[in-house]
């Protein structure tokens, strides 16, 4: 007989707690690139993307910690917190992700430069390093537009797509939830205050200037990175009104709603969907039509009307990204009625299996949920459960989740173990708890 979803939603939650809490502090695990010379001991507080050792052989490297995941992960963490799953030793590692988080401000590319750090490199990876000039330039503010450092809190030495702005607000907007949920005081209080100044601060200087996208592959001003902006600036507006800056919280406000009216410019009438992008280099990308603009509503959750899980535009978008997938990706063929399509990133994906992508498909059935709440509840909650169906149809036992599984026979692939599908299943779950309330 098979498992209502329910009772298999539960238990996947409470194994997918268990397991994204080995990406988290992961001291108990040394990282070696020996073609890159480097034995990485990771500190606590730190967040990596996967807790599992790998060197492209075949699965990749995703031993590092990035801002942007590292937040996702943070933010799941208080839902488990809050929820009674996790008891005050989450909010001790919050409070090492804080510790950590700081200590990156004293990074310094041109200490790095002053060392003979090539030497440890063997040459053939040597085309892999970043350049002098990268490396000069990165200190002060710009570490915040680093895309990911090393575990142990060291800089990342390759040659990797750089600055993202989104690490930083996604970070702010996940420390601010923190603090409604949790007893913040003494020298965490402290702490957290000059992580949040610092991190509004960038967001606010930064915003209009070209990045890279939340997949690290094209340059330019992506509709994910403005969305999580304004909402880190909207929500800090609040934040540093408490704390009586006035003067700095209205220009975070002011500043969040010059972002809007920039993403009201990123609807496409003929498409039917808002583009992902706007590339520096002005030429149009194909992947307009990405799955990155669903995952912005929902990290940006909190704020209700346009480029909110309540815009119609946005559940245009969601509509053109299912047509996407379901023509895209033979695993969605002949699905059966009670599934959704099966979600990727965008069309042409070659990315490993450029197949299908937990935190995505997971994300859509997250959209669904918070969607209930503001209408149209029983066909939002049918919506939801779809998706997290065609989770659980390509869901092994043990409840490990990758990054992918493939489009044509639904097989896991790329990074075991990732813990933003972990987070992301979390973040699920707990908006359905709250939608079928």
């Amino acid at each position: 007989m098979t498992e209502p979803l329910g009772g298999w939603i539960e238990r996947q939650y409470t194994q997918a707690a268990k397991l994204m809490l080995m990406s988290i502090s992961p001291v108990g695990v040394v990282k070696t690139r020996p073609g890159f010379g480097q034995r990485i001991v990771p500190k606590k507080g730190s967040v990596v993307a996967s807790p599992v050792p790998a060197s492209y052989d075949p699965d990749p490297d995703y031993f590092f910690h990035w801002y942007r995941d590292s937040a996702v992960v943070m933010d799941a963490l208080r839902l488990l917190f809050e929820d009674g799953t996790l008891g005050p030793a989450a909010l001790e590692q919050f409070a090492d992700f804080v510790r950590f988080s700081l200590s990156l401000r004293e990074l310094d590319g041109r200490v790095l430069l002053e060392t003979n750090w090539r030497g440890n490199v063997v040459p053939e990876f040597e085309k892999f390093l970043r350049g002098n000039s990268d490396l000069a330039l990165a200190h002060g503010e710009n570490i915040l537009g680093e895309t990911r450092v090393n575990a142990d809190g060291t800089l990342d030495i390759s040659s990797w797509p750089r600055p993202q702005h989104d690490g930083a607000a996604m970070r702010a907007l996940a420390v601010l939830r923190w603090m409604r949920a949790a007893p913040i005081d003494g020298d965490l209080a402290i702490a957290v205050s000059a992580l949040l100044s610092s991190d509004l601060a960038y967001v606010r200087s930064r915003w209009r200037q070209p990045c890279f996208d939340i997949w690290e592959e094209e340059k330019g001003l992506h509709y994910y990175t403005l969305r999580i902006s304004a909402a880190a600036l909207e929500a800090g507006s609040d934040w540093l009104e408490k704390h009586r800056i006035p003067a700095e919280a209205q220009a975070c406000r002011e500043e969040a709603m010059s972002i809007r009216r920039t993403l009201d410019g990123y609807w496409l009438h003929t498409a039917g969907h808002y583009r992902s992008r706007i590339l520096e280099s002005g030429e149009t990308s194909a992947k307009e039509l990405d799955i990155a603009v669903i995952l912005a509503a929902i990290h940006a959750f909190g704020n209700r009307g346009s480029h909110s899980v309540d815009d119609t535009r946005m559940h245009e978008t969601l509509a053109c990204l299912e047509r996407l997938f379901e023509t895209e990706y033979a695993i969605n063929h002949g699905r059966p009625a009670e599934r959704a399509p099966a979600m990727g990133r965008y069309v042409g994906d070659v990315y490993y299996s450029g197949g299908a992508y937990y935190f995505s498909t997971l994300g859509c059935a997250e959209f669904c949920y918070l969607a209930a709440t503001g209408g149209n509840t029983h066909d939002w909650i049918r919506r939801g459960d779809a998706f997290l169906a065609t989770v659980r149809a390509y869901s092994v036992p043990s409840g490990d989740l990758s990054e992918q599984f493939d489009r044509n026979t639904g097989t896991q692939t790329s990074a075991k173990h990732l813990a933003w599908s972990y987070a992301a299943f979390i973040s699920c779950v707990a908006a359905r708890r709250v939608a079928v309330a």
